[in-house]
């Protein structure tokens, strides 16, 4: 992979690029593909799991509403401060997202689960991904790390 002058300089919210630019980018990829799947209508319910340090962190570090936002399609490089704070307290006082910018889902940052003394086998700032339907059944799943930089690698990706 090719790194360019410009990747080395993360733009996004929050004090550190691997708690928050990167978790918001793997938010919005895993949406981005929800979308493309054509699942995105048959989705019910909504999992995310943080492991290691962006469990242990995550509050104080923005993590969770970063991911929120990437939940509803906002990449860090795009989003404006003002749209940050108008979608996140739209959010707290509906108890909805914006999936993928389109379907409302009941899903706030007090449902993300956090599981700060599990770390999974590639990185300490890992995140998992899941949605299903109404019948309980997985319609996509996804796990990240956030590898610092605001860079994050898929699972099964690693090299």
């Amino acid at each position: 992979m090719a790194v360019g002058v410009f990747d080395l300089f993360s733009i996004g919210i929050g004090p550190s690029s691997s708690h928050t630019v990167g978790p918001m980018r793997a938010a919005a990829v895993f949406a981005e593909e929800l979308k493309t799947s054509g699942d995105l209508e048959k989705v019910a319910s909504l999992r995310v799991d943080l492991y290691g340090s962006l469990a242990a962190t995550g509050h104080g570090h923005g993590t969770m509403t970063a991911i929120l936002l990437g939940l509803e399609g906002f990449h860090p490089e795009q989003i404006l401060p003002e749209e940050v704070e108008g979608r996140l307290a739209a959010i707290a006082e509906t108890g909805k997202l914006q999936l993928a910018g389109s379907v409302p889902l009941p899903y706030g940052v007090q449902d993300m689960i956090l599981r700060p003394l599990t770390i999974l086998p590639r990185h300490t700032n890992g995140m998992s991904f899941t949605v299903s339907d109404a019948d309980g059944e997985v319609l996509h799943k996804a796990t990240f790390f956030s590898v610092g930089g605001g860079f994050i690698v898929r699972e099964g990706e690693e090299d």
